[in-house]
């Protein structure tokens, strides 16, 4: 059962979360080092790191060691966990070596597995529990997951949008495409260069991407004025963009995660595709917070599509709801 030396993780792409049961969730964290190219000194980590990026000299560079949800640089994921812990354990009164849960995506592979449990071990975690992404949202989306019945969860994360069926406990089927929010951000930085001439940042693209950008369905125009580097003259230059401008642009994106939906319900089992059509499918993770995503989702799949309560939390809640089963884990 639970002790009060157990904690839940969502390491993602985007942020790092961290969850006890007696305090929730005590650190959310941008999963993001800012290190010095010459002495690889790490001089920054999560919101200091994220507030240097497109600011830094030649002599630091701003990494994210997570791509499309796993690991990719092995050394900075260590030390970034190391940091989080640390801060974790300073929340939760310095207890030694917990019980750790953490998620990984269903389409990890076994190295990929291997990979995030000795980055945990060696940040001093005395056992690691595996969850699967799509259980653990489903759990903390508050979907009755052990149910004979289906729950359709979609978490569309930084890194990875994915699909997942689940009942009594286990995925029925899954699939995933590694499209998220930084692949839209990147859409519109490369809008942005090739329609204006002007050169953004991610920052600057996130802005965008939170403020005026919709889903494909007719909605009021919004306009927002965005300042960059005009790439003729290499001078500041501020223009004024539209959501109807951004919809075009991000056309292929919606598509790719609207098709990885359809995949996935097309191998559902016909018993549980009842449950679907019935209660509908949820959404998780922050690209889910795009302006009328839910709703033009409901519309092409002629389904019910939910935002979850909390959908930026879910996955971590879903960890730490999961320590209550350390017991099952272990099997």
């Amino acid at each position: 059962m639970f002790s009060s030396s157990s904690i839940g993780i969502d390491l993602g792409t985007a942020n790092t979360l961290v969850y006890t049961k007696n305090k929730g969730i005590i650190l959310n964290e941008p999963s993001i080092i800012a290190v010095n190219t010459k002495t690889k000194e790490v001089l920054a980590i999560g919101h200091e790191a994220k507030a240097m990026l497109g600011k830094t000299p030649a002599s630091i560079t701003v990494v994210s060691p997570l791509k499309d949800g796993v690991i990719a640089d092995f050394d900075m994921t260590t030390k970034l966990l190391k940091h989080v812990l640390d801060k974790a354990f300073k929340g939760v009164g310095g207890f030694k070596k917990p019980n750790v849960v953490i998620c990984t995506p269903s389409g990890a592979t076994s190295v990929e597995r291997l990979a995030i449990q000795d980055s945990v071990r060696q940040c001093g975690a005395r056992e690691v529990f595996l969850i699967e992404e799509s259980i653990a949202a489903a759990i903390g989306a508050e979907l009755p997951v052990s149910d004979p019945t289906a729950s359709a969860i979609v978490d569309l994360g930084g890194g990875t949008t994915e699909v997942g069926i689940i009942s009594l406990g286990g995925v029925v089927c899954t699939n995933a495409v590694k499209i998220g929010g930084n692949r839209i951000n990147e859409d519109i930085v490369h809008y942005l260069r090739k329609e204006h001439s002007i050169l953004i940042g991610d920052r600057t693209a996130e802005e965008i991407k939170t403020s005026i950008l919709n889903a494909p369905i007719e909605h009021a125009l919004m306009e927002l004025q965005v300042t960059g580097r005009d790439i003729v003259t290499g001078l500041p230059r501020a223009i004024t963009i539209d959501s109807m401008q951004l919809q075009d642009c991000l056309s292929e994106t919606f598509q790719a995660i609207l098709e990885v939906i359809r995949r996935t319900l097309e191998i559902c089992p016909p018993e549980l595709a009842g449950d679907i059509v019935e209660r509908g499918i949820v959404l998780t993770g922050g690209t889910s917070l795009i302006h009328g995503l839910a709703e033009w989702l409901s519309n092409e799949l002629l389904i019910p599509v939910h935002l979850a309560p909390s959908p930026l939390e879910s996955v971590v809640i879903g960890t730490g709801v999961s320590l209550d089963t350390l017991h099952l884990l272990r099997k």
